[in-house]
């Protein structure tokens, strides 16, 4: 008899075992047990949020100026690397036109001098022609 009650309520009444998985989640409290907060406990629930709030604004703020600068910064840089790769420029430039300069005063120099000389010699050549036709033609 007593077999045949515990083998009936073992079939009609649900129990969990132990390697069964819960299919739906435990409430923590029901609606008897809702938890009722005091006003300075709502209170000081709403400071300690309003300053973690007021903290990660400062700190959102503090980055962005951060990145500001840092923008900032990288642009400057930029312009600098600009500014010096212009200067370089006109540097090379100035020097080539310096020893271009250099290169047409030699250039002028030399050929004054070989007119010079191209001169001297037509002189002598001439001269040296002329004193001997001179001389030939008087013996």
């Amino acid at each position: 008899m007593m077999l045949l009650i515990v083998t009936l309520l073992n079939l009609l009444i649900p129990c969990r075992m132990y390697a069964e998985q819960l299919t739906e989640q435990q409430p923590n409290l029901n609606e008897n047990e809702t938890k009722l907060y005091s006003d300075l406990e709502v209170e000081t629930l709403i400071d300690e949020i309003s300053q973690a709030a007021i903290e990660a604004i400062e700190q959102a703020a503090g980055e962005a100026a951060k990145a500001a600068v840092l923008a900032s910064l990288e642009r400057e840089a930029a312009a600098l690397r600009e500014a010096a790769r212009q200067q370089a420029d006109a540097t090379r430039w100035r020097l080539e036109a310096e020893i271009r300069q250099e290169t047409i005063k030699a250039t002028k120099k030399a050929g004054t001098k070989n007119a010079v000389i191209a001169g001297l010699i037509c002189l002598l050549c001439g001269i040296a022609v002329g004193v001997s036709g001179t001389l030939a033609i008087n013996k």
